[in-house]
């Protein structure tokens, strides 16, 4: 992937515009959305030679297990690594794993054709193509492989979009539906088809597998939290089961809800992927792939949201109860080491705050740093997980619901500016955020492809629970001030 491109916002007065500068910005959407589309195509299992992903999947994967594996180690055997080569690593690490997607990206094919669509080449529609009664056609360009129609609709767009997806339907041609920076309508056709049969699906074997692994993983990383090593002792894994068990129930709830609203709305998904480590959480979390693009904004938002709230429908009342087993430091004045023991500021996050209050009552009165039950310390990472999907950069969950709400053009600036942020907050408020703003700018930053119908807007109800979930990231990742900890109850030793 490529890191994040802000798109530059566009007057929308056709006065003030040039010619020149119209032209310019098209050929620069157009060469984006020529650049998304082949992305695109790798997450289809017959877009590319299967041996060569795998193979380039693997490095992925051990480039990103390597470094934490060696810290791993070098921490066991009481080595002190300087912060600095930390940065320099991980920053090495994540060069390494940008280059080798983009060398997938430039050897992926399009489905049923031998090579990728050529810059130069120019589209045409299909003879005997009726769009007259859809789409009124002003002016059409070709431009770096895609041909663009500027014109009018004629019907509803979303019905527009699915009479075109049933017409193009065999003829290796798509559409997006967009509106172009004057905010006009536009239709791309696109030399590639981006609705694909399913093909030959992995078995579900597969997912099965890495579910037990990772449930074995995590109960491992359990146990050791609580000092247990079932190598020695293996009839004590129940000790590592609340938070083996809690924190898989946040996961698969999580990638459960983008499953079922990807089904929903006629997507083809696969199952979830766990993926496990036999050290530090048990866990690098779990994925699916969706193997078709978004039909609507609703569609696009309607996946994005629902693994966040669905993840957080468990990882609350998990924080909520296990809270309750949980104990208080009296007198600690900050968490220092205790943050891998399990422990943390009570005020370290609004919501962490007011569910400690209405779950310990008056214990947290008597001190202020939490140490967690297993069962507490899973619902917490789930409240962090979400709150780190949430933000609006490119394809975390955040990035999809920004873009559903705002559009691609206005959603790519939030994404920068988003991104940014969290840099300078890695820098000056809390380096474990520096890995998190690493792996959303090389991984996850480069914008997907946008809905087939990109201009029919949300409804009130979509955006009042786009907005709530934005607000559901502030209250996770806000620290409450120190000034309101005696108002709020919560012992305060800086005051």
């Amino acid at each position: 992937m490529c890191p994040v491109r802000g798109a530059l916002w566009s007057d929308t007065s056709a006065e003030r515009a040039s010619p020149l500068d119209i032209k310019s910005n098209n050929r620069n959407s157009f060469n984006q959305v020529r650049y998304k589309t082949e992305i695109f195509s790798l997450s289809h299992p017959m877009s590319q030679p299967s041996q060569r992903r795998l193979s380039g999947a693997a490095w992925i994967v051990v480039l990103c297990l390597l470094p934490i594996l060696v810290f791993y180690v070098l921490l066991t055997f009481g080595i002190v690594i300087s912060p600095l080569v930390v940065l320099l690593i991980m920053i090495l690490c994540c060069l390494a794993m940008s280059h080798m997607m983009m060398g997938t990206s430039e050897q992926a094919s399009c489905h049923g054709c031998a090579v990728e669509p050529e810059a130069d080449r120019e589209v045409v529609l299909p003879d005997g193509l009726q769009i007259d009664d859809l789409f009124r056609v002003r002016s059409t360009e070709n431009v770096g492989g895609v041909l663009a129609l500027h014109g009018d609709l004629l019907r509803d767009a979303e019905e527009v979009s699915e009479q075109l997806r049933e017409r193009l339907k065999g003829t290796g041609l798509s559409t997006l539906l967009q509106e172009d920076e004057l905010e006009r309508s536009r239709l791309l056709v696109l030399p590639i088809e981006l609705e694909q049969d399913a093909g030959k699906t992995r078995p579900p074997w597969i997912n099965g597998g890495l579910f037990i692994a990772t449930l074995l993983t995590t109960t491992w990383a359990g146990a050791l939290h609580q000092g247990v090593n079932l190598l020695a002792e293996p009839s004590k894994f129940a000790v590592g089961l609340p938070y083996s068990l809690g924190l898989m129930l946040i996961l698969g709830a999580h990638e459960l809800g983008h499953y079922f609203a990807a089904r929903a709305h006629g997507m083809k998904v696969t199952l979830p992927y766990f993926i496990p480590i036999p050290f530090a959480l048990g866990t690098f979390g779990a994925f699916i792939r969706l193997k078709s693009p978004s039909a609507s904004r609703r569609a696009l938002f309607d996946v994005g949201v629902a693994g966040p709230l669905a993840g957080l429908v468990f990882a609350i009342p998990a924080l909520w109860v296990g809270l309750k087993m949980s104990s208080v430091v009296e007198g600690a004045s900050e968490p220092g080491g205790m943050l891998m023991h399990h422990g943390t500021s009570v005020g370290s996050s609004v919501l962490l705050t007011l569910i400690a209050k209405l779950s310990m009552g008056d214990a947290i009165s008597y001190g202020h740093i939490l140490a967690l039950h297993p069962l507490a310390f899973a619902g917490w990472l789930g409240l962090l997980v979400t709150a780190l999907n949430l933000l609006p950069i490119g394809q975390l969950d955040g990035g999809h619901i920004a873009d559903a709400m705002f559009g691609q053009r206005r959603s790519s600036a939030i994404s920068t500016a988003a991104l940014l942020t969290l840099f300078f907050l890695g820098l000056f408020v809390w380096s474990g955020l520096l890995m998190w703003a690493f792996i959303a700018y090389f991984i996850a930053g480069r914008k997907g492809i946008p809905p087939l119908n990109d201009i029919t807007r949300l409804d009130t109800g979509r955006s009042a629970i786009g907005w709530f979930s934005f607000a559901l990231l502030f209250l996770i990742l806000i620290p409450v001030p120190h000034a309101f900890y005696q108002s709020l109850g919560i012992h305060c030793p800086y005051l």
